[in-house]
């Protein structure tokens, strides 16, 4: 039989993506043995100089105002409902809300609600670990995992664009993309949702809509956090990771919905965001992610309430409101010449909306 893996594995096998090969046992490695020194007389500690991350101020990067008339149009986008909405909760609202608590209050695992890492990663992660990988073994091993060879050949493809040639060859598009491209893929592969043709409408219509906002924050939060004194593996992470918990709650909105286009009021989508995120934060601990992590997104909730703002958060909370911005111009829901779109943010969220440009056509 099996061994059972450890809860933290995923985490683990995800540091080893990012990770050189001197980190990637993931392993404490033993110290040499100290050399006794000479007493020497203490001599008063420098100041260290301030991060980047340390001299952002401590407040949200976008004002309430901005963020409110946003969220307002990115929900109703997503939900699909035209008009204003409805301000008060709704009795299917309501179930939903009260399932979503329960959860919260309830001793069940949340990350029981998702899906696992495929059997196939490890193995990827593995060969991944090393700097000079096999191309054909990686090859191999990738075409046994259909999803995997459709993500591998339309990255690869994405990045051939414009030569009038497609690739075709799994061994080509490994070796185009490249160690790095592979591991980033494999990392959004994974936490990937699985959306089955009898999934119910919300699930259908949002589940791609959010994961693919998730993806965009993912990268752009990787782009930007060494500028900002930031580790680029947590900034990843809680790109992904801040809306697992909403894409678990929408099978309990097709539950309660039995079909009907009968959610998506303010009251509604205001309980729904920040409950999810806490599920979120939750399935977090349990699969033993960086408490910058998941401080980061829990504090998502509490934004305008005059509390403390890690680095990573602020971070989180920008790259947030941007992708909405992002989202709504792309579906015409917004201009990207308003200038209210902009006011007032940090000097970086022009390069940050930027980056959730550049990366659209080469997403996974």
């Amino acid at each position: 039989m099996g061994a059972t893996p450890r809860k933290d594995t995923m985490y683990h096998w995800l540091q080893r993506l990012f990770s050189g090969p001197a980190a990637a046992d993931g392993l404490p490695q033993d110290d040499p043995e100290p050399v006794p020194m000479p007493a020497a007389a203490p001599e008063p500690a420098p100041t260290p100089a301030p991060t980047a991350a340390a001299a952002l101020p401590q407040r949200p990067p976008v004002s309430f105002d901005q963020l409110d008339t946003i969220d307002g149009n990115y929900y109703r986008w997503l939900f699909e409902n035209e008009g204003e909405s409805e301000l008060d909760a709704n009795a299917a609202e309501t179930e939903v809300l009260d399932a979503l608590a329960a959860i919260l209050k309830s001793q069940q695992s949340g990350s029981a609600l998702v899906r696992r890492m495929p059997g196939l990663i490890p193995q990827l992660l593995q060969s991944l670990r090393s700097d000079s990988f096999s191309g054909a073994q990686l090859s191999r091993t990738i075409s046994s995992d259909v999803v995997l060879v459709a993500a591998v050949l339309r990255l690869a493809n994405c990045s051939f664009k414009g030569t009038g040639n497609s690739i075709t060859s799994i061994e080509h598009a490994v070796m185009l993309i490249g160690q790095e491209g592979l591991r980033q893929l494999i990392t959004s592969v994974a936490f990937r949702p699985i959306i089955d043709v009898n999934s119910g409408m919300y699930t259908r219509t949002m589940a791609p809509r959010i994961w693919d906002r998730s993806e965009r924050c993912a990268v752009a939060n990787r782009l930007q956090a060494d500028a900002l004194g930031i580790d680029p593996f947590e900034a990843f992470l809680a790109g992904v990771v801040q809306n697992v918990g909403l894409i678990v709650t929408l099978r309990i909105m097709d539950q309660a919905a039995k079909g009907e286009r009968v959610l998506g009021s303010e009251m509604f989508c205001v309980r729904l965001v920040r409950d999810a995120r806490l599920l979120s934060c939750s399935i977090g601990r349990e699969w033993n992610f960086p408490e910058n992590v998941t401080r980061a997104i829990e504090e998502q909730a509490t934004l305008f309430q005059g509390k403390p703002i890690s680095p990573l958060g602020r971070l989180l909370a920008q790259t947030d409101y941007l992708s909405k911005v992002r989202m709504l111009v792309e579906h015409g829901r917004a201009k990207l010449d308003d200038p209210q779109l902009f006011f007032g943010l940090p000097d970086n969220a022009r390069a940050c909306y930027a980056s959730l440009e550049a990366i659209d056509d080469a997403a996974p």
